[in-house]
């Protein structure tokens, strides 16, 4: 089966802009795309699929649980619970697993929760 080329015809609408403007169209239409994608995820996360996630990031099943209950208990669960270990690897400039183990361990939390900009709760 051979596909009609219609690539003329389907440019028309985007053949006018300039770079900067074919840029801004794409990651607008890109954030429509995700966002609902986003907030699914945000709504419908569950401790085991937060404990799933840390465990695939290499984050041992003993540290898993207080991590996920740690995000729990400061409103950080729909951020994703490796999300919050991974934003703290970046700012601290340490590994995933030694930012896990931090959290873990009852550490960086107030560091965390500024990361989200959320303040002690």
């Amino acid at each position: 089966m051979k596909r009609k080329d219609d690539f003329a015809e389907r440019r028309k609408n985007v053949a006018d802009l300039t770079d900067q403007e074919l840029y801004e169209r794409f990651w607008n239409l890109t954030t429509e795309v995700v966002s609902p994608m986003l907030e699914m995820g945000r709504k419908n996360t569950t401790p085991s699929i937060e404990r799933s996630v840390l465990l695939r990031m290499g984050i041992s099943s003993l540290e898993t649980k207080p991590i996920v209950e740690g995000c729990m208990e400061r409103g950080l669960m729909g951020k994703g619970a490796g999300h919050v270990v991974y934003k703290l690897a970046g700012a601290k400039g340490i590994s995933v697993k030694e930012a896990g183990t931090m959290l873990a361990g009852g550490k960086g939390w107030e560091e965390a929760l500024a990361l989200f900009g959320k303040g002690a709760e």
